[in-house]
């Protein structure tokens, strides 16, 4: 078991504070091992299990709650009055109007909250309003490669990136030694995202097109996409889509967690910008399941590693424009900027690759770090003050 230190370590500093905690992620991701893992350290550090109270809404155990005030009172019912009480709610968004009881139950001062859910709007509903400044979202992803490595015995990191990349980053897929096996694990994991998640809740009956869309925005990951272009290119390939529907489907995929979007951002001008975006996949082994290993995907892939490990380092990440030139990504948090350009390789006879990733970076007027990340096996170097760094080193903390 993986203890996911980095999430672990803030339900730990954030323990008995007058605060709900709320973990969101895509389903699978561990979420709901994290607060195995939690209870364990509570129940070491004199918490006696009868102070415990954990639900899980997916387990049939509590097909009972089938509302709000079921929800309420399940759990006022089970409160210790004169001893600290732990809640546990996993997947707390199948119950509508949730947080009515939610915060209700927060009233109770000797009750700690902590709750998880799969929907990226979890917080956008009535919780946001009815708790302002009382919880904190603690934004949970698959493995990172760092945890991957530790849970894999493989020394040779390049052979361990290359499973990383086809087998996924889904901490359950570290009990499977083929990707025959692997595949049948994630195609599940798809279908019961798909269907399960997405078109019950959305209320989408075309799985057919759903499907499409989903097949679109993975095999252009990292690509600049518009609404407009996905419908045009589907209506080409004799699939009429309008553009209003694809929206609403790649809402409902970055809902769901398993597309995120990175907008672009004016580094001269300092501002957002619309129209056209980015999408990056949560876990690569479900791209690998539904299109195969292609050849020249791997900067694209290479990029989507690296947008996903910003995130985890707590970072709002955005695609750079610098005049007429891209910047990869402006990763923004409040510490401040950091400015990334990811090439698979700088090789070649001239260095003219080198110079062309040093050119967007070099415009850039300001102090922040700048950094270029290649899969090159090389030693960390300094370009004019920017930093030239493998990969595969920085995903470790090297």
């Amino acid at each position: 078991m993986i203890e996911r230190n980095e999430y672990l370590d803030v339900l730990k500093r954030f323990k008995d504070k007058d605060l709900i905690k709320v973990i969101t992620g895509i389903k699978w991701c561990g979420k709901s091992t994290l607060f195995e893992i939690y209870k364990e350290y509570l129940l070491e550090n004199g918490v006696d299990n009868s102070q415990i109270i954990s639900i899980n809404l997916e387990d049939l155990k509590y097909s009972f709650i089938e509302n709000y005030m079921d929800l309420y009172n399940y759990i006022n019912d089970n409160l210790k009055s004169d001893k600290k009480n732990y809640l546990f709610i996993d997947e707390v968004q199948i119950i509508k109007y949730f947080e009515k009881a939610v915060d209700s139950i927060y009233l109770n001062k000797n009750v700690d909250i902590y709750i998880t859910g799969s929907n990226a709007n979890l917080l956008s509903s009535e919780l946001a309003t009815l708790l302002s400044g009382r919880y904190i979202e603690v934004k949970m992803l698959p493995l990172s490669f760092k945890e991957y490595k530790s849970a894999i015995n493989i020394e040779d990191n390049e052979e361990l990136y290359k499973k990383y990349i086809s087998f996924g980053s889904f901490p359950y897929i570290l009990n499977f030694d083929n990707e025959d096996d692997a595949s049948l694990y994630i195609s599940n994991l798809y279908n019961d995202l798909i269907i399960k998640d997405i078109m019950t809740r959305k209320g989408i009956s075309d799985e057919a097109m759903l499907k499409s869309v989903a097949t679109f925005a993975l095999d252009n990951i990292s690509n600049l996409v518009s609404s407009n272009n996905i419908a045009n290119t589907m209506a080409s390939n004799g699939r009429p889509i309008n553009v209003k529907t694809v929206e609403k489907y790649l809402e409902a995929f970055t809902e769901a967690f398993l597309l995120y979007k990175a907008s672009r951002y004016d580094i001269k001008g300092k501002q957002y910008l619309k129209t056209i975006d980015k999408y990056y996949v949560s876990d690569l082994g479900l791209r690998y399941f539904i299109l195969g290993r292609k050849i020249g995907d791997r900067g694209y892939i290479l990029e989507n590693v690296i947008y996903l490990e910003l995130k985890r380092r707590g970072y709002d990440v955005y695609v750079g424009k610098m005049d007429d030139l891209e910047v990869d990504f402006v990763a923004i948090k409040d510490t401040g900027k950091i400015y990334v350009q990811v090439c698979e390789t700088l090789k070649d006879n001239n260095n003219n690759t080198l110079q062309r990733e040093l050119n967007s970076l070099r415009k850039i007027n300001d102090n922040y770090e700048k950094i270029i990340l290649t899969l090159d096996k090389m030693p960390t170097s300094n370009e004019e003050g920017i930093i030239v760094k493998n990969t595969l080193d920085w995903l470790l903390d090297k």
